[in-house]
């Protein structure tokens, strides 16, 4: 690799490369690698006569050769383009050859076979071979298809061996990116099974179904009336047939394997048809629809699958005016996610109106739906849930992801102990570095079998089949999720078990529980459940969020002349903190048109701007209000004197150290922010301009976004991407009110 010079830490400078196959791929890369200058030279090299004849004018090569040796002379990057088949007669050419130094790499779609012929071939696998295999095509072939975009924003799978020269992974890692891929590494036989399930047998199946369609008397009538959806999936049937050919006899045993298992579940469908199941046939769509759109999230780069980390979003604020007007936001996240949960473990059918379509809710969803639970929806919030009782859970295909969601986490573990069969959970980095020791460890004494990650965090895996015994358990610090974690886990085990609160929480779950016609007895701050007894399906209809609105009572009571009024809001006494601080702050909050729906209090809630004043925050007040607290201290940074918290510890273990980091932002924006081990003093002032860091935090950006309304100039807030998780929309509602925020444009 004597002519090969670094330029970045993702660029390199090459002299020779030489491409063995001018066909779809092989055409691509050098096309692209000679657009984007990488190559003082590019070599193609193919026993075809017209594709030597084509590659020239087409831009794919510098020069071409149908002799072999030739054309590896002096590379210092050979690719491997070629069938898979004919893969073994060009290794054994190459290996008679004088490489030199050069970096050999590959495009087939099978790993193994093609490392199996290197391996006979060289007599063992040299470092400087990297295989790979890009993740794009077209249903065209040859090099008259070649595009230098081909693989732009398409994944590139690198499967290096332990061998593998660093330097010449590293290379072709930056040639690929070179040409705007992601490269990523797997392990070889990973690679095999994937592919065979993702790519193999769908061509397959489109190859079949054409072929057997085409063989019938109607064919004509078929294929003149198909629709889109027969167009699309058969879109793939006009691939390269040899070369589809090469890759199902190449990756025969992982190909037959997923075969196997969709013959079986297809099997299932046709007696289900047969039966008129039309429960398995609803289960089996909803969860194709669902698995469907959270494939397209992925591929957009905006699904909760994917590390929020990985995304780059970033909040302009600008200094506002009034905020006025009258609007409903979204649905209460801690009630959609009990929803979900005791839904499913109903008996019959439950319907859920204002189900909130964050993240956060959607994970608990897909949880459900991967252990066998049939959801329809969410549409419009509507969803309905087709419970299976307590004991009607299946065990999940693999572990269950719940993104960014401590709350499904925390309260999954507590039903996961009681079942059957083992699971796993896992979260994105911020999850994982959240504790869940606060629930493992009660749940343990309660015997079940739960191994957490270092230092009590996730992944958690469960043991299935434990049996758990009930107790009582004083909770050493209030938690509503711990609390939650314990009565579900209460469903299943033997004798009762109670729960006793330092301060009290949020008890939705003890008043859905209820609705879902479970007895539970609470006893001031002690909450007592035993088993034995069902849930049965009900409607819930899902109030507006108070912690979601909170952000807009702050909002309206700083900005001067503002008059809101917020519609529907769950106005449960055990999370009515922020409305009693702001009170007590000199706020004017009035509730209106106060009802009971579903079990909870709800009100329309009017906020009209006030002098707001600082205050010492009652501590009997933090339990009530501790996820508003980002936004309180937006509050006492416009109210005038000093604002003191204590108790609320626990603010330093959520998505971010809330404590921590709203001090640096109010510090950056010219705000006196004391931090403190359990709380913050905080002397109200003018707001300035400037950059903060929200750290990922859903609540820190939404916050700070608030606080723009009293700046002197823009606040630009970054890391903004999880506030999906909590407030879909927040952007475009904050906007309709006044609240001047937008989304950063990015190049």
């Amino acid at each position: 690799m004597s002519n090969v010079s670094s330029l970045s830490s993702s660029s390199v400078k090459i002299g020779r490369l030489t491409v063995v196959g001018l066909g779809l791929i092989g055409g691509s890369f050098a096309k692209g690698l000679r657009e984007a200058g990488v190559c003082g030279e590019v070599v193609g090299c193919d026993a075809d006569p017209i594709a030597r004849r084509l590659a020239l004018p087409l831009g794919v090569a510098d020069r071409v050769t149908a002799d072999l040796a030739e054309a590896v002379q002096g590379a210092d990057v050979i690719m491997l383009a070629v069938p898979v088949l004919a893969m073994e007669r060009v290794l054994a050419e190459l290996a008679q050859l004088d490489l030199g130094d050069a970096v050999l790499t590959d495009v087939g779609s099978t790993k193994d076979a093609v490392v199996k012929a290197v391996d006979k071939a060289f007599g063992g696998v040299p470092a400087r071979f990297v295989p790979g295999h890009p993740i794009a095509g077209s249903e065209k072939s040859g090099v008259e298809a070649a595009k230098a975009g081909l693989f732009n924003h398409h994944k590139v799978i690198l499967t290096p061996l332990e061998n593998t020269s660093e330097e010449a992974l590293q290379l072709v890692s930056s040639l690929w990116q070179q040409l705007g891929a992601d490269v990523e590494h797997m392990p070889l036989a990973d690679h095999d099974e994937v592919l065979a399930a993702t790519s193999h047998l769908p061509h397959l199946l489109a190859f079949s179904l054409v072929d057997t369609l085409a063989a019938r008397s109607q064919n004509l009538d078929i294929f003149r009336y198909a629709a889109g959806g027969f167009r699309d999936f058969t879109r793939i049937a006009a691939s390269d047939p040899v070369m589809w050919r090469d890759v199902f006899i190449a990756n025969r045993e992982a190909v037959l394997r997923s075969l196997d298992a969709f013959t079986r579940d297809l099997s299932g469908l046709r007696q289900a048809i047969e039966a008129g199941d039309a429960n398995t046939l609803l289960g089996v769509f909803t969860r194709a629809k669902s698995a469907r759109e959270h494939f397209s999230t992925i591929l957009a780069r905006r699904a909760y699958m994917e590390p929020m980390q990985n995304q780059i979003s970033n909040f302009i604020a600008s200094p506002g005016a009034q905020v006025q007007g009258r609007i409903r936001v979204p649905g209460d996240k801690s009630i959609s996610h009990r929803s979900i949960m005791l839904g499913s473990l109903a008996e019959g059918v439950t319907q859920v109106e204002g189900f909130l379509e964050g993240e956060d809710s959607l994970a608990t969803l897909q949880a459900f739906r991967d252990m066998g639970v049939v959801i329809e929806g969410p549409h419009h919030g509507r969803v309905t849930i087709n419970g299976v009782g307590l004991h009607g859970l299946k065990a999940p295909p693999g572990p269950l992801y719940v993104g960014n969601s401590g709350t499904s986490m925390r309260l999954l573990a507590g039903l996961l102990s009681g079942q059957s069969f083992d699971s796993v959970m896992m979260g994105d980095a911020s999850l994982s570095k959240r504790p869940m020791g606060r629930v493992a460890k009660p749940l343990r004494e309660m015997g079940a079998q739960i191994e957490t990650g270092d230092d009590g965090r996730p992944p958690l895996h469960i043991k299935g089949g434990s049996p758990l015994t009930g107790m009582d358990y004083v909770m050493p610090m209030a938690s509503a999720q711990v609390k939650s974690c314990l009565l579900l886990a209460g469903l299943y085990a033997a004798g009762s078990t109670s729960v006793v609160e330092p301060a009290p929480t949020r008890d939705h779950t003890e008043r859905m529980l209820k609705g879902f016609g479970y007895p539970v007895r609470v006893e001031g701050a002690k909450v007592t459940i035993e088993p034995g007894h069902k849930l049965s399906a009900c409607k819930i209809d899902v109030p507006a969020d108070i912690s979601s609105a909170a952000f807009f009572m702050v909002a309206a009571s700083i900005a001067e002349g503002s008059d809101l009024t917020l519609e529907h809001v769950g106005i449960n006494p055990t999370r009515v903190g922020v409305i009693n601080i702001l009170r007590a702050m000199g706020g004017d909050i009035s509730l209106e048109n106060q009802r009971e729906v579903g079990g909870e209090p709800v009100a329309d809630i009017r906020i009209r701007s006030a002098r707001l004043k600082g205050i010492d925050i009652p501590v009997d007040q933090v339990p009530l209000a501790i996820d508003e607290f980002p936004v309180l201290f937006i509050a006492a940074a416009c109210a005038e004197g000093r604002t003191i918290l204590r108790g609320a510890e626990e603010l330093r273990v959520k998505e971010s150290d809330r404590i921590q980091v709203m001090a640096d932002g109010l510090q950056t924006l010219g705000i006196k922010a004391e931090p403190t081990h359990d709380g913050i003093i905080i002397e109200g002032g003018q707001l300035q301009s400037g950059q903060v860091d929200s750290h990922g935090d859903h609540r820190i950006a939404m916050s700070f976004s608030v606080a723009s309304l009293r700046a002197s100039g823009d606040i630009r807030i970054t890391d903004c991407a999880n506030v999906a998780t909590s407030f879909p929309g927040f952007v475009e509602l904050a906007s309709s009110v006044g609240i001047q925020v937008r989304l950063e444009e990015t190049a």
